[in-house]
């Protein structure tokens, strides 16, 4: 991440430089142990270190980066503690929402959903991870705004860095995408058939995967995860 990259001019650079890194981060291009040198961001970014301070906070009261005094910044290795937290919010939350969901009947949700899960099939032929990450996250972002829940899905992404990064490590397995996106249509028709008990069924299932996985990943990528 040496390029110089232009930030819009008209949004506040505090909240783009703390959004790009924190991708930057979740998505392993900056790996876990990677220096975050102030005046090389904010000279990277052509801003002052205002900004990229006020973003590594942010980053920082996420558990994405460690500050270290007298010793720098540096992107966290991945806490299991914290991953296993975020995972039971963001279960039983995403049950609630599937239930209310499914009983409330919804054929524009469905709809998007369904156009989703397009995306997502062809991603998956085309082995483009980041774009299935991506797509992964708008399809779970878009139960939340169904239900007019935007704020509890801040809340779950502003504690879900450390079991993003796990699916990020686990996701080029062989089948993971496909098995996602099938995990998606069987949670879509669930909904779609109005069924509230089988849809919060299906969701427990779909988010129980990376963490049955892993011991598995952490043996593949010790040097990923704190002791």
């Amino acid at each position: 991440m040496n390029e110089t990259v232009r930030l819009d001019r008209y949004r506040q650079a505090a909240p783009q430089l703390y959004e790009l890194l924190r991708e930057a981060i979740v998505s392993l291009a900056l790996p876990p142990g990677t220096a975050l040198v102030r005046p090389e961001l904010a000279a990277q970014y052509g801003v002052s270190q205002t900004p990229v301070r006020d973003a590594l906070m942010r980053l920082e009261e996420e558990g994405l980066v460690d500050v270290i005094p007298q010793a720098g910044t540096r992107v966290s290795k991945i806490d299991l503690d914290r991953a296993g937290q975020a995972h039971f919010l963001r279960r039983a939350i995403e049950q609630e929402l599937v239930r209310e969901l499914a009983a409330a009947g919804n054929a524009a949700l469905v709809k998007r959903l369904r156009a989703l899960l397009d995306v997502q099939q062809a991603q998956v032929r085309a082995a483009d991870f980041e774009g299935f990450a991506a797509a992964d996250q708008e399809f779970h972002r878009e139960l939340y705004a169904a239900a007019n829940m935007q704020d509890l899905w801040q809340l779950v992404y502003s504690r879900s860095g450390h079991i993003d990064r796990l699916r990020r490590l686990h996701l080029p397995a062989l089948g993971k995408a496909q098995r996602i996106q099938n995990d998606h249509a069987l949670i879509v028709e669930a909904i779609a058939a109005g069924d509230p008990d089988l849809a919060e069924q299906r969701l427990r299932e779909h988010l129980s995967h990376t963490l049955r996985q892993v011991e598995e990943i952490r043996t593949r990528h010790p040097e990923y995860f704190k002791a």
